[in-house]
């Protein structure tokens, strides 16, 4: 932008001599936290990685109890030899090309700018995809998008700590252990759960010096038994004023990741490198009783 002269003043006025300067340092985007790599269980993803892309899981068969009166005969049952696939059936990639001439001349590491942007890019696709395979398998889903009849902060005045009350309840129903509960919300539910019980998200009640955010999740100890994360990768409602949240426990839900690598190929076509990234997982809802999703309303 020139700097203005004084009228009749004509020295210097083509503006040359203020030359125009590239700052090295780029502005970044914000990136979202990944929350997938805490509340799921990896302990098939060895298996898949050396040997292939399916991993057959059996399942432990119900053993069916019955009255025994002394003396009588006893009928044995068929043992079950159920089981589950995880597959790594998903794959997301990114590519773009950077010029000979753009990488010696340019005053930005364009190369290793984007590749560190596309690597966050697929992480954070990762994230929304197993998410939104954790909420269609959920064993129990209260409310719907848009019903109108949901749950509701606003004027229905529902206390969030009464949910996270609800979705224990709704665990221990179903006889899912207390260990390595986890709950999933969007910043929406943090809000009013800092509205209604701003102590509980205090540094100097939860014990944590700082209370930062790690990796997703929100304070650093248990509420009413569950760890608590945030994440803005829930799907969007149809209604802007619809949100979810999810319940569960770790071993809910397997997610496998087979292929996770960058490369820089030369393009055939011109002088410029490509840099390629690419991202194959699988994900599989295992024990859907031990995942609970809600639609809340804020009206």
């Amino acid at each position: 932008m020139a700097i203005t002269n004084a009228t009749g003043y004509s020295s210097l006025p083509t503006g040359n001599w203020l030359p125009v300067i590239y700052s090295q340092k780029v502005q970044k985007f914000f990136r979202t936290a990944s929350v997938v790599e805490d509340i799921t269980n990896t302990d098939y993803a060895g298996e898949i990685e050396n040997y292939g892309d399916t991993v057959n899981i059996v399942k432990e068969p119900t053993i069916t109890v019955a009255a025994y009166t002394r003396g009588g005969a006893i009928a044995t049952q068929n043992l079950a030899d159920d089981q589950l696939q995880l597959i790594v059936d998903q794959a997301n990639a990114f590519a773009f090309k950077v010029d000979d001439i753009e990488e010696r001349q340019s005053h930005v590491n364009w190369e290793a700018l984007a590749t560190s942007s596309g690597a966050y890019a697929l992480k954070d696709s990762y994230d929304g995809n197993v998410i939104a395979a954790m909420v269609a398998g959920a064993g129990t889903t209260t409310g719907s998008d848009g019903s109108g009849s949901d749950t509701g902060f606003g004027t229905s005045e529902v206390d969030p700590m009464d949910i996270l009350a609800s979705s224990a309840k709704i665990l221990h129903s179903n006889d899912v252990p207390t260990d390595n509960r986890w709950f999933l919300a969007s910043p929406e539910f943090y809000e009013q759960l800092g509205n209604a019980s701003s102590k509980l998200m205090d540094a100097s009640i939860t014990g944590d010096g700082s209370s930062p955010l790690r990796n997703g999740q929100v304070i650093a100890g248990m509420v009413n038994g569950f760890k608590l994360y945030m994440t803005n990768n829930f799907a969007a409602s149809t209604t802007s004023n619809y949100f979810k949240i999810l319940a569960g426990h770790m071993s809910s839900t397997a997610t496998a990741n087979a292929i996770a690598k960058t490369e820089v190929v030369r393009d055939q076509e011109s002088f410029a490198d490509i840099v390629r990234g690419l991202h194959v997982f699988g994900r599989k809802v295992l024990r859907s009783d031990a995942l609970e999703c809600r639609h809340l309303l804020i009206d």
